[in-house]
């Protein structure tokens, strides 16, 4: 749900669409800001400044222009920055000078730790606001002081699928049927690539199987509760299990060139979209949306989605909103922290923008449950999305998550489009980790 979100931990949202209608207008960024932003006039009226990045769907929901018809003397306005890695230092730095922050700040989950360990006292505790128990069990905890306190109240979450170009599948003599394909990668990723060679041997010229390996590598490890620390908060990404059985699958896809080699949403990634030359790509919930306005209304109905490789669901992004204490209207600003993110709203977001609940209470309402993409082929994405919501493991998170998981994937890139040896980038990607951990 960030349209940009490339940095930060699990990558999250970088992109949307509509459930119901998808159009490229839905996904235009918007923010705004003033100086008396929470200033309050002669007649009682106040401003609620939204700090947030990419895009979170508020807007394009509008949702703030209905929370000012319901409260006549609040007008809500969006602060948004494109990018999460511009935005989040931004952040600390407020929170460390005790200036310039919003009433209300968007978090993204691969920063939600060290927020969590570094920075709770300074904001204000939902979990008596909010009802921890509305959310998928595992997101609040996320966002869970060791002293209780909740910061931050979860907006949405990244159930893993795989959407795949089932036009191209058919050429390449593959199953492209969403049932078939499911089928044909149940046994997990290791299946995945195996479908990746079967194409390879009749792909249609110029067309490769997957974007990049480094995506394949993400949706790996975000299926595993051990990623890049323990419960004790260290770091054991060189010894953790999902670590190296994600390395090793891309190390293999770029060996055996089933990979175009594109960093997600760079402009060479998005081009490859427009031109129809990626067959598939990893797919959290917030990704479909990236690929249908990239791709263009020449490949609507071309695409499909399945579900995700393996029997082990997965997580794949997601944010939460926060109130810090120092704002001049924190009761006003945690109300609407409260209603943003109640099962109504979730559900308006995601027929707005894609992005998927992280309030279980919208799992059954209309606009989430029977919701299905024209783009993708009709596909039960409501159905889909929430069959993976329920299982998705709870991951141990921690301070610098989006540090390790961008530093490996980057190292990742360099074998795809540098043919650096697999031995070589990841000594490489520890040898930065390792710095930068200190």
């Amino acid at each position: 749900m960030r349209i940009t979100r490339t940095g930060g931990g699990h990558g999250r949202r970088t992109a949307t669409l509509a459930t119901t209608v998808l159009t490229a207008s839905a996904l235009l960024l918007t923010g705004c800001s003033s100086d008396d932003d929470s200033d309050t006039d002669a007649n009682g009226n106040i401003t609620l400044t939204v700090a947030d990045f990419g895009q979170f769907g508020y807007k394009e929901a509008g949702l703030f222009a209905k929370y000012h018809e319901l409260h006549p003397k609040i007008t809500v306005k969006e602060e948004t920055t494109a990018n999460e890695q511009d935005y989040y230092p931004k952040l600390l730095q407020q929170l460390n000078t005790g200036s310039g922050l919003a009433d209300v700040t968007g978090i993204e989950v691969g920063r939600i730790k060290e927020v969590v360990d570094t920075q709770s006292a300074k904001f204000t505790d939902l979990s008596k606001t909010i009802n921890v128990n509305d959310w998928v069990s595992w997101k609040e905890k996320q966002a869970t002081a060791k002293d209780g306190t909740v910061i931050g109240a979860g907006t949405d979450i990244g159930p893993m699928s795989l959407c795949y170009r089932k036009d191209l599948f058919q050429k390449a003599g593959l199953p492209s049927d969403r049932e078939a394909v499911a089928k044909a990668v149940a046994g997990g990723w290791e299946d995945y690539l195996k479908l990746g060679e079967q194409y390879k041997k009749k792909a249609p010229s110029g067309t490769y199987f997957m974007d990049s390996a480094s995506a394949m590598y993400n949706a790996v490890v975000s299926s595993s509760s051990k990623q890049y620390y323990d419960a004790d908060g260290k770091p054991v990404y060189k010894d953790s299990p999902s670590v190296q059985q994600g390395w090793n699958l891309a190390a293999e896809a770029a060996d055996k060139k089933l990979t175009q080699g594109l960093p997600q949403f760079t402009d060479a990634w998005t081009a490859a979209l427009r031109k129809g030359t990626t067959a598939t790509v990893a797919c959290p919930a917030w990704m479909a949306a990236q690929i249908s306005v990239n791709s263009g209304d020449s490949f609507k109905g071309k695409w499909d989605i399945s579900r995700a490789p393996g029997s082990t669901a997965a997580n794949w992004g997601g944010s939460f909103l926060a109130v810090p204490k120092s704002g001049k209207h924190v009761k006003e600003a945690t109300e609407l922290v409260k209603w943003l993110t109640a099962p109504e709203q979730q559900a308006a977001v995601f027929k707005a923008i894609g992005v998927f609940p992280s309030n279980k209470g919208a799992y059954e309402l209309a606009d989430v449950k029977n919701a299905k993409l024209p783009y993708f082929s009709d596909a039960p994405i409501g159905q889909i999305y929430a069959e993976e919501a329920k299982s998705i493991p709870e991951a141990v998170l921690g301070a610098k998550d989006g540090v390790i998981k961008d530093t490996i994937s980057n190292q990742i890139n360099n074998m795809e489009k540098r043919g650096t040896k697999p031995a070589d980038a990841w000594k490489a990607a520890t040898d930065s980790i390792d710095k930068a951990l200190g």
